[in-house]
């Protein structure tokens, strides 16, 4: 078991292993809406429209998360907006988006001379040089997560299998809507810096999505979600330690091997259940 262990014993890896435990509770707590929903497109544009505000901050020295906020506003607020329109569906107008701000964000970024190193992180992150007050950042994130998700949880389910219904409860689906957009928002901002786009929007889709072969009810879609997240961070940073891959990229490749395990594992089970 060694082997398991000894990268553990290094601090950077003890923080990135927290770093990626706090990453998996928001996203559960975020991407099972979305994957309930059938909103991955939108998140998939989110993580990446950060990218115009990111790129903005580090030319002009500001705060990263500021410029990620204020790109991910611009983003919802525009998808909020052409979804309006009855000429364009929904996924016309996040396409649109998504393709318009993740090219400014790289002609922006094209102008930095450290083009390929600004880009890379921001796809991948740096999850082994995670320090404290990232960590802290993070906890503070999935506790306004898990409050948020705990106040709006009734809004949240009537809104995701009946809109007319959870509009004739009194529910407020738009606000509902908003409120969930605000939460996947909250979840890809806080984590980007740490662990990259691509591995926030891994550990967002592809938990739950596994989850939801072996769960019926939504708490235990996000406890199981939470859990593959974390099995997906603990597997990724001890392959990634052993064969010198890089460690978001892996972390984010085992949580979408952990999905394709958990459906065909679930498609044997009912084979079998059916033959028995």
């Amino acid at each position: 078991m060694d082997w398991l262990l000894v990268p553990f014993e290094v601090l950077f890896v003890r923080r990135a292993l927290v770093a990626g435990v706090l990453v998996s509770l928001i996203c559960a707590l975020a991407g099972t809406w979305v994957v309930l929903r059938g909103l991955a497109f939108l998140g998939d544009a989110m993580s990446h429209g950060m990218l115009p505000g990111v790129a903005v901050a580090s030319l002009t020295g500001q705060n990263l998360l500021v410029g990620a906020g204020i790109s991910a506003a611009v983003m919802v607020l525009g998808v909020s907006a052409l979804g309006r329109s009855r000429q364009l569906s929904r996924d016309t107008g996040i396409g649109l988006l998504f393709v318009g701000m993740l090219s400014v964000g790289v002609i922006v970024v094209s102008h930095s001379r450290s083009f390929a190193v600004d880009l890379t992180a921001f796809l991948f992150g740096d999850v082994l040089a995670v320090g404290s007050a990232d960590l802290l950042q993070l906890a503070i994130a999935v506790l306004i997560a898990a409050v948020v998700s705990v106040l709006g949880h009734r809004a949240f389910v009537a809104m995701s299998f009946d809109v007319r219904k959870a509009a004739t409860l009194g529910l407020r689906p738009g606000l509902a809507h908003g409120v969930q957009l605000a939460l996947v928002t909250l979840a890809i901002v806080a984590s980007f810096r740490v662990v990259g786009t691509l591995l926030v929007f891994g550990l967002l889709i592809a938990p739950p999505a596994a989850a939801l072969f072996w769960a019926t009810r939504i708490p235990m879609v996000m406890a199981g979600a939470a859990l593959i997240g974390v099995l997906a961070t603990v597997v990724g940073l001890v392959v990634s330690w052993h064969a010198g891959t890089a460690a978001g990229a892996t972390i984010a490749a085992a949580a979408v091997a952990l999905f394709f395990v958990s459906a065909a594992a679930s498609a044997l089970h009912r084979r079998a259940g059916a033959t028995a």
